[in-house]
């Protein structure tokens, strides 16, 4: 589990989905052009339609802005990677985009996938070293999740603020927001859920997270039918062992679905439609309150 700044709570322990699963290409890895015609084509209104709704609902992309897009090697952070790439062409919005992608400690085999991917989907990525697996498991070797988490977010805000950013953008995705909302509730005992920008304490930068409104298996489709491998789990802690209860809530969301197909999207309504006055307490950074205060 990872705590972030501003009293934000993720279970997570990667840059996107914290449940690790092999995603196998249906089809041979398709021409560069097909890739990246099939965002606004085919998979418009599956990718492209709700990342634009969340840079503009949200305000993520400015005149002036920097962005960082950070790359871990799996299905979310490429898809993001394009649509940004796509959004720089297509925009009148005057901003910059860089690739950065920490390499924690990936084995070779990882690592060289990472590289075959970036250059067939022509991302000019920066790959820069930070042994964080190593010094995470060293640290904390009985639950080293929370500590990867956090060295990770740590340098990654280090190397974009090094490039001159002032804004990083993460995969996390529609599934990781619902996910991540239910825990707050189920294990700790509160509600909150994963905003989709956050400002750092620590950094001169603000962490965006565009694929708001995207849903996992939307972009399962577009690298399975484009042919993509992504990286299934560069850490060497097992991924089956850190993350079951990401995996449990995910099982469950995915069996209340089959009864109720917008399930998910009513609990992503449920944090934008909080009322205080159905609430027994809550608390901000002037503290705790309860109903009983103007009871």
């Amino acid at each position: 589990m990872e705590i972030l700044e501003n009293n934000e709570t993720i279970a997570s322990t990667s840059l996107g989905s914290a449940v690790c699963e092999t995603v196998l290409p249906l089809v041979p890895l398709q021409p560069l052009k097909d890739i990246e015609r099939s965002i606004q084509k085919k998979y418009r209104s599956e990718l492209w339609s709700p990342f634009v709704r969340a840079l503009k609902e949200f305000e993520m992309v400015k005149d002036g802005d920097r962005i960082a897009v950070a790359i871990s090697g799996g299905k979310d952070s490429l898809v993001l990677s394009k649509l940004f790439q796509e959004l720089k062409r297509a925009s009148k919005t005057n901003f910059e985009v860089v690739f950065i992608s920490m390499n924690p400690g990936f084995n070779a085999i990882n690592l060289q996938n990472l590289k075959n991917n970036l250059k067939h989907l022509n991302i000019p990525c920066e790959i820069y070293d930070d042994n964080i697996f190593e010094v995470a498991e060293k640290i904390a070797k009985d639950y080293p999740c929370y500590m990867c988490a956090k060295m990770r977010r740590g340098s990654l805000y280090n190397k974009a603020t090094q490039l001159g950013c002032n804004k990083l953008a993460l995969g996390h995705h529609f599934d990781d927001v619902v996910e991540t909302t239910l825990m707050s509730m189920f294990y700790m005992g509160k509600f909150e859920t994963m905003l989709p920008k956050l400002k750092s304490d620590n950094y001169d930068i603000e962490l965006i997270r565009p694929l708001f409104y995207v849903e996992e298996k939307s972009i399962i489709k577009w690298v399975r039918n484009n042919g993509i491998l992504p990286m299934n789990c560069g850490c060497t802690v097992a991924a089956q062992k850190t993350s079951s209860k990401r995996r449990e809530t995910k099982e469950l969301v995915a069996q209340l679905v089959k009864n109720n197909p917008d399930i998910k999207k009513r609990i992503i309504q449920s944090t934008q439609n909080v009322n205080i006055e159905k609430v027994l307490g809550w608390k901000n950074s002037e503290g705790k309150h309860s109903f009983l205060d103007n009871y």
